[in-house]
């Protein structure tokens, strides 16, 4: 599993519901899965170029949400 990954599972107690969700659903996986992801008990293939494509269309979507 990449560092970068688990550091971020480490700390998903700071997230949100609505992260969770969002990147879920970037994903195509449910919420409990990208759980499993975050806390290293499941490694797909390639997840942490999955992740941070996910992670910036959910950034670009809330800066174009936050012009409006």
């Amino acid at each position: 599993m990449d560092k970068k990954i688990l550091e971020v599972g480490r700390y998903s107690t700071l997230f949100s519901r609505e992260y969770f969700e969002s990147v879920a659903e970037k994903l195509g996986v449910s919420k409990a899965y990208v759980s499993m992801i975050l806390n290293g008990s499941r490694k797909p293939n390639n997840i942490r170029k999955r992740f941070e494509e996910a992670v910036k269309l959910i950034i670009a979507e809330r800066k174009y949400k936050a012009k409006e």
